[in-house]
């Protein structure tokens, strides 16, 4: 029992780095999803072309948003900055 109680420690300690640098990041202030900052090799384009036609059109909208708000210098309201737990999967 006592070896469980560092592991819980350390899972909650990556955790909270995790969501530090997802904020620090800053591409959650532009809406983006840490997915849609991957670089795109070869892989990458084909998991993007079997992506559901939904899940394809909101990653784009959010691309062309963040890139938007970029050349203006904006971000997004903090209420519709996207969130570490708002992890969305298809």
């Amino acid at each position: 029992m006592a070896g469980r109680a560092p592991v819980a420690a350390s899972g909650r300690l990556l955790d909270g780095l995790r969501k530090w640098y997802y904020n620090v990041a800053g591409f959650n202030k532009l809406g983006l999803m840490r997915d849609d900052t991957i670089y795109e090799d070869d892989d990458v384009k084909e998991a993007i072309r079997r992506l559901p036609p939904t899940v394809y059109d909101d990653r784009i909208f959010r691309i062309k948003r963040a890139l938007d708000l970029g050349i203006r210098q904006q971000h997004l309201p903090k209420a519709q900055w996207t969130k570490y737990e708002e992890k969305i999967y298809s």
